[in-house]
Parts: structure tokens; sequence; C-alpha cells
């Protein structure tokens, strides 16, 4: 109970200094944003695909798809796949330092749309956590939690519009290893096998199970069961 006390105030507390309205459930998780044009896709749009599968709902939708390196089918079964996660190890792992390194690594260009990177440690790490709440996890729940709407960016020559997918030696080609919807099919596997073990495997210690901030380490970690 306490665990969950605590986890639950450190949701609260990576909500509120998002310093946007902080609010689960956007209805703008993915605004594609090429050069000065900007196509929304709604939570209605993913919703209704994720839950019969069904495509040419939304343009941008069937393009992310299309250019997802996998089958419409892949991506559904992928993101609606759960895992089985401890909420106070989840919360543990993603504030301690690892986990940020994770967390602006997961963001290289899907980030707050208004707020962008200055928010996008704070505002990917709540979805995870709230999500995170019923003991388990998945592509859809993070995205169903975003506190607010996210922005995938390819524009200003700063941001080239790719992801660091965390799926080492699970991804082929540039598609799986870079596209939006293939890092979100990947993500809660990561989450899960990053997650701080208990503290008294660690003999009471709260350091999480890589050393260093080197992000390679992430992409290392064991997937775990992606289909």
């Amino acid at each position: 109970m306490f665990n969950r006390l605590a986890a639950g105030l450190l949701a609260g507390a990576s909500l509120s200094v998002l310093a946007v309205p902080a609010q689960a459930g956007t209805n703008s998780p993915v605004r594609w944003n090429s050069g000065g044009a900007v196509w929304t896709t709604t939570s209605n749009d993913f919703e209704t695909f994720l839950s019969t599968g069904e495509t040419n709902l939304d343009r941008a939708l069937d393009q992310g798809i299309d250019r997802s390196g996998w089958s419409a089918d892949e991506i559904q079964q992928g993101m609606t796949k759960t895992y089985d996660v401890e909420l106070i190890d989840v919360t543990r792992f993603l504030y301690s330092d690892d986990g940020v390194v994770f967390l602006k690594n997961q963001t290289k260009s899907y980030f707050p749309y208004w707020k962008m990177t200055s928010t996008a440690v704070q505002g990917l790490r709540a979805a995870i956590i709230a999500d995170s709440a019923d003991g388990s996890i998945s592509s859809q729940g993070i995205m169903a939690n975003l506190p607010v709407a996210f922005r995938l960016a390819d524009t200003c020559s700063t941001y080239d519009g790719s992801q660091n997918v965390c799926a080492d030696g699970k991804c082929q080609g540039d598609a799986q290893c870079t596209s939006l919807l293939s890092w979100y099919v990947f993500l809660p596997a990561c989450v899960q096998a990053n997650q701080l073990a208990p503290r008294w495997i660690y003999g009471g210690k709260t350091t999480g199970q890589t050393s260093s901030n080197d992000l390679s380490s992430y992409s290392s970690s064991p997937i775990r069961g992606l289909w």
C-alpha cells in the first residue's frame, strides 16, 4: 500500500511540472509535424484501429502504418499486447538517473506539442507510470495516458522524425528501427525489461539494473516476448 502511494505521489509530481494543462487521455496523441504542416490523428482513430483493425480511418495513421515496417495486423497486435510490471519498480526506474537518460533517448523526435523537449521526459514518464498503476502496461495504454498532445517532429533541420526504437536485434531496416509506430510497439517491453528489481535483490539499494548512463545499456536489455 505504501509503495503504491509513494509511486502515485511521484506520478503526480511528474504531471505537476509539465507547466501545461495536464489531463490523461489527450485527444491528440500524435500530431504529425512535417515542415510547416501538421496533421492530427485523434485518440478515437487510434482506438478504432486498435480495437477493430480497421484502416482507412485517417490519412496520417495509414501512412504511419505503411511506413512502420510492419503490417497493420502486426502493429495492432503489438500495440495491444500487455506486459506485467510493478508500479513502484517502474516509477523508481523512471526517476533514476538512468531512467531520465532512457526517457530523453526515447523522445528524440516525439514530445509534447507546445513545450516540446523541455517537458518530454515528464510527459512520457507520467504516461508510463499512469498506465502501470494496474500492474501492466501496453503501447495502447501509454498512448491513452499521455497528459498532453504529442507531436512527431520532422522539421527545421532540427528533428528528423525518427525515433530510437528500443529493440536491439528485434527490428530490421530503417522503418522498423526508427518509425513512431514501431517505437510504440517496443516501448512497453523495454520498460518491463529495465524496471528496477525489488529492493531486497540489491540488499536495500535503490540503484537500477544498469550502472552507466551510456545509452547503449538500454538497447542491449532483453526484449521479452514481443509477439
